[in-house]
């Protein structure tokens, strides 16, 4: 398997996301109904339909531009807390990949610790309050440990995903304490956070692609 994929090359990989959450826009909703309104798969999906709908009439040149694409289609189109989130999470990964001709093990590094840190900017969520968070932070740092490991760029995406897999089954256990669903309390607890759901399926898909990508 080689280090890196080219940049050009990755406009796959956001095609491949927006598969994932149309494929998965129920269950997201099904979960999001346990403790939320319900409506998060339904309300994903629209979003990151349009913008597979502006993709397709653009000429979308790589990663970044489809990654730029998909996150101001999100501000834009999906309403809560959700679309600038996201919106912003995928633009910050597009920010981290201006004038990158490839992507490694570095660039992906790279690409989710200034996503995360965009999505400090927006709230205080911290790991713990069950949201994307509780995902998300655990990918950062498993690629950070990877990396200062020198594992390889495989080794360092099933890094990554196997941390977001591991803070998405913990929101089971958690009680909700941003959002709607931290009204509900204790009563929160025993249900998965839909908004680290969806993360988990983004990171998992974008990893595998990458993976896809270096290996081809």
């Amino acid at each position: 398997m080689n280090s890196a994929f080219a940049e050009q090359n990755g406009a796959v990989i956001v095609e491949r996301m927006i598969d994932t959450i149309h494929e998965n826009r129920a269950y997201l909703s099904e979960i999001d109904g346990a403790i939320g309104d319900g409506d998060h798969g339904i309300n994903m999906d629209k979003g990151f339909q349009l913008a597979k709908k502006q993709l397709a009439e653009q000429e979308v040149r790589g990663l970044r531009d489809a990654l730029k694409t998909l996150g101001q289609v999100l501000v834009e189109e999906i309403g809560g807390s959700m679309g600038p989130l996201y919106g912003m999470f995928f633009k910050r990964m597009a920010r981290a990949l201006k004038n990158k001709e490839s992507v490694d093990a570095e660039v992906l590094e790279l690409m989710l610790s200034q996503a995360y840190e965009g999505i400090q900017t927006l709230g205080n969520a911290k790991v713990g309050d069950k949201t994307l968070v509780d995902a998300l932070d655990p990918a950062v740092q498993s690629v950070q440990k990877a990396r200062s490991e020198g594992k390889s760029f495989s080794e360092t995406i099933d890094d990554m995903i196997r941390g977001a897999e591991t803070g998405w089954k913990s929101t089971y256990d958690l009680v909700a304490k941003i959002g709607r669903s931290s009204r509900l309390g204790e009563r929160s607890r025993g249900a998965l956070d839909a908004g680290a759901t969806s993360c988990y399926l983004l990171i998992k898909t974008m990893g595998e692609e990458m993976k896809k990508l270096a290996s081809a």
